[in-house]
């Protein structure tokens, strides 16, 4: 997808510069450490230049220990686990996280050439699959909390490569180490319905009939997601496993 909406504001935390740290080593066979410590005014000048004290050291040593253990809960529920939540990977490298979420109204946003008009419309129950560089989505035929054995139909969407994949274009993808499941799934959601809609890839239409066509109507008639457009694909929810 090509262009987006800032929603930057919605995710992370601000953080502005407090102190600095110098260390100082001397030369020779045997090397000893300085360590000075510097408070910062508000337009980030160094003030107060002083040798690190013991205090001060400990308050540092707690902040490191913090932001290690922020990587250990990645994926890891802010309390029960949602029921949408299908499968989880909470490796820090390699975490993934499979869900679904039922048929529902979005605001979707396309790019102007191809003349289709900005505005809610109902789309179908859906799969995500999700790692933190990466969206793959496809599109279910029922509410029902889906199965192993459940068949996939392609997404109904422009900017969706045959195998799933979410082209994502320009979109600036930030997922920390420290996210929640919640804020995962949240972020990839807003991720792919606060972009730009801009082209279809691939050399079919990912619905029974055109594409374009069908998203101008369906915006502009407001009228429920017509499941009997849906295509199906060689894949079953098994297959994301």
């Amino acid at each position: 997808m090509n262009n987006t909406n800032d929603i930057t504001a919605s995710f992370g935390t601000l953080y502005h510069p407090k102190s600095a740290l110098v260390f100082y080593e001397t030369k020779g066979t045997t090397t000893d450490v300085y360590v000075e410590h510097f408070d910062m005014d508000k337009n980030g000048n160094l003030l107060n230049a002083h040798p690190l004290t013991e205090r001060e050291a400990n308050v540092l040593a707690r902040a490191l220990q913090t932001e290690k253990d922020k990587d250990n809960v990645f994926l890891k529920s802010n309390g029960i686990l949602p029921t949408n939540i299908l499968h989880i990977n909470p490796n820090t490298d390699k975490g993934a996280v499979l869900w679904y979420t039922k048929a529902q109204r979005r605001q979707l946003y396309f790019v102007s050439g191809l003349d289709i008009p900005n505005g809610l419309a109902y789309v179908p129950p859906m799969i995500w699959f999700a790692n933190k560089n990466s969206l793959s989505v496809f599109a279910l035929a029922s509410d029902r909390r889906p199965t192993e054995k459940t068949p996939l139909y392609f997404a109904p969407f422009l900017n969706i490569y045959e195998d799933g994949k979410v082209c994502m274009g320009s979109v600036n993808i930030n997922i920390t180490n420290s996210a929640s499941v919640e804020d995962f799934i949240m972020a990839w959601e807003d991720y792919f319905f606060n972009s730009y809609f801009s082209h279809l890839l691939g050399n079919n239409s990912p619905i029974n009939g055109n594409c374009v066509t069908f998203w101008k109507d369906l915006i502009q008639t407001g009228n429920p997601f017509p499941k009997e457009v849906l295509k199906k694909n060689n894949k079953t929810l098994k297959n994301l496993l």
